[in-house]
């Protein structure tokens, strides 16, 4: 465990969850700087298959801590902007994670803690949770986050969201994509578990490379050259020892490898 994180490993499965309770798992500096390392040194162990990320306590993530909003006031440019960039960096480094991420909301989730879930792979809310995008309350904006939240819930739906500042419950972020599972709280865990048991059992490499796929063609035109690489990406799984080793597994009705 690190001053901020609970960082848990069982086998192929991480659980990172959010260890600030008592301010609702609010992001400052600290907590920035340990889930960027965090999930740098998980993204380059390569026997890891999937990360759980979650929080203690009644919120998921409330955004910024009041305190390090206090010592922001006093920030020049430069420091603001520093600070921000280390925010921007943290995104990134979970966006770019080459393990599966599932986000395991069961509280509130403002703000930057929308951010952080805007940037896992899988998605799943207690009923009941509520998001909000804050910032234009307070005269800011959602800019740091507004690339992964856009891509996560649309830009018609962040339309909305953005400039209103209004909360808006689980049920709705699953209506507009957001949120990928909405089940009851007692039932959060079991959905939770039975997406990385889902996760545990493909290929490893193939999920690595499914989720890479996803981010390399989405928005891009399906040009000569798209379908190119895809044709490339693709025989190079099927030569590689486990496309091989999958198709020899199922035509021999047998399980593969990597479950043994």
């Amino acid at each position: 465990m690190t001053t901020t994180l609970d960082v848990q490993r069982s086998g192929p499965v991480a659980r990172v969850y959010l260890n600030r309770p008592e301010v609702r798992n609010a992001f400052n500096d600290g907590v920035i700087a340990e889930l960027t390392q965090t999930f740098a040194t998980l993204g380059a162990d390569a026997t890891l298959r999937c990360i759980v990320l979650g929080g203690h306590g009644k919120a998921f993530c409330a955004g910024a801590d009041l305190n390090w909003m206090r010592a922001m006031a006093g920030y020049s440019w430069e420091q603001n902007r520093a600070d921000a960039q280390a925010l921007a960096d943290m995104l990134w480094t979970i966006y770019a994670c080459p393990v599966p991420v599932v986000g395991r909301v069961h509280g509130d989730c403002y703000a930057g803690g929308l951010g952080l879930a805007s940037v896992c792979d899988v998605l799943v809310a207690a009923e009941g949770v509520h998001f909000c995008l804050s910032e234009a309350k307070l005269g800011l904006l959602p800019a740091t986050i507004g690339p992964y939240v856009v891509k996560a819930m649309g830009e018609q739906a962040a339309r909305r969201w953005f400039i209103t500042a209004e909360r808006f419950s689980a049920s709705q972020a699953h209506a507009m994509g957001f949120v990928h599972e909405c089940v009851a709280p007692e039932a959060l865990d079991a959905k939770v578990d039975e997406l990385v048991a889902a996760l545990v059992a493909n290929g490893p490499m193939a999920v690595r490379a499914c989720k890479q796929l996803v981010q390399d063609v989405a928005g891009r035109p399906i040009d000569a050259d798209l379908r190119a690489e895809t044709a490339r990406r693709i025989a190079d799984i099927r030569a590689s020892d486990e496309g091989r080793e999958g198709i020899q597994s199922f035509l021999g009705k047998r399980p593969p490898n990597w479950l043994a």
